[in-house]
C-alpha cells in the first residue's frame, strides 16, 4: 500500500475467543489465551507497517457480566502480559497507553497499567491502547463530569470541550474500525471518537487472524472514498 493509504489509528475489537475455543472443545480460557498471542503478533505487523495508534478492546465495562472465572482469568492474564512483554515493547519502541474507567479496576491490574504506561511514555513507535475496563457510553460521562469540574456552566459544553476531556485527547480518531467474528455491532467501542471511521468485518475469529488479514483490511480501507459528509468535487 501507498503510504499515503496507510490509517494512521485503527480500532480493533477482538470477538470470537471463546468461539474458536469451543470450536475445539477446549475452555474458553484458552481461547483467551490464543487471542491475547494473536494481538501480539497483529501489533507487530500494524507497527511494520506503520500504523501509529492501534486501539485494542480488550475487556470492556459489560464484560464483568461473565463468569467470575473467566473474568479472573482476563485480568490474570492481561497483568501477566504486561509485566512479561515490556522487552517487546523496547525492542519494538512500542508504547502501552490505555483507554477506560481506572478507578473501577481491581488495585493491583491499574497499578501494572500505569507502570508500563511509565515504562514506555517515551517510547517513539507504534502506540498500543488498551480499551481495558472500557464503554463508550462510560468514557462520554467521564468526559462530561471532568468539564463539570472545571467550570460552572453546563452550556459551555462543546464538542471541542467533550472530545478534549475523553480519555486520550491527543490520539487522532479511528480512521479504520475492524471487528472479527462475523458481528455488525460496534459494542459501545470509541462511540464518539469513530463517529466517521470506516468499518471492516471480517468472518475469521479473532485467534485465527493473521498478517495477511490486516494486510486485506488496509487494502479494503485504502478504496474507500472517504468525504467526511461532504460531497468529493
Amino acid at each position: 500500500m501507498h503510504a499515503a493509504n496507510i490509517p494512521a489509528h485503527i480500532g480493533i475489537i477482538m470477538d470470537g475467543n471463546g468461539r474458536w475455543a469451543k470450536k475445539r472443545n477446549q475452555l474458553r480460557t484458552q481461547g483467551h489465551l490464543e487471542g491475547l498471542s494473536r494481538a501480539k503478533k497483529i501489533v507487530k505487523a500494524a507497527s511494520d507497517m506503520g500504523i501509529r495508534y492501534v486501539t485494542l478492546y480488550v475487556f470492556s465495562t459489560e464484560n464483568w457480566k461473565r463468569t467470575a472465572e473467566e473474568v479472573s482469568f482476563i485480568m490474570g492474564l492481561v497483568k501477566q502480559y504486561l509485566r512479561s512483554e515490556l522487552a517487546f515493547f523496547r525492542e519494538n519502541s512500542i508504547r502501552i497507553r490505555h483507554a477506560g474507567d481506572m478507578e473501577t479496576l481491581p488495585p493491583d491490574i491499574a497499578g501494572e497499567i500505569r507502570d508500563v504506561c511509565a515504562a514506555t511514555a517515551g517510547f517513539p513507535g507504534l502506540s498500543v491502547i488498551l480499551a481495558l475496563n472500557y464503554g463508550g457510553r462510560n468514557e462520554l460521562v467521564r468526559a462530561v463530569k471532568r468539564i463539570l469540574r472545571e467550570q460552572a456552566e453546563a452550556e459551555q459544553i462543546t464538542e471541542d470541550s467533550i472530545g478534549l476531556h475523553l480519555d486520550n485527547p491527543d490520539v487522532p480518531d479511528p480512521d479504520l474500525i475492524i471487528r472479527t467474528a462475523g458481528e455488525f455491532r460496534t459494542s459501545n467501542f470509541l462511540l464518539w471518537e469513530a463517529a466517521y471511521a470506516e468499518y471492516y468485518i471480517s468472518d475469521k475469529l479473532w485467534p485465527d487472524w493473521t498478517e495477511e488479514d490486516l494486510a486485506e483490511a488496509l487494502r479494503a480501507y485504502g478504496n474507500r472514498d472517504r468525504r467526511f459528509g461532504g460531497v468529493r468535487q
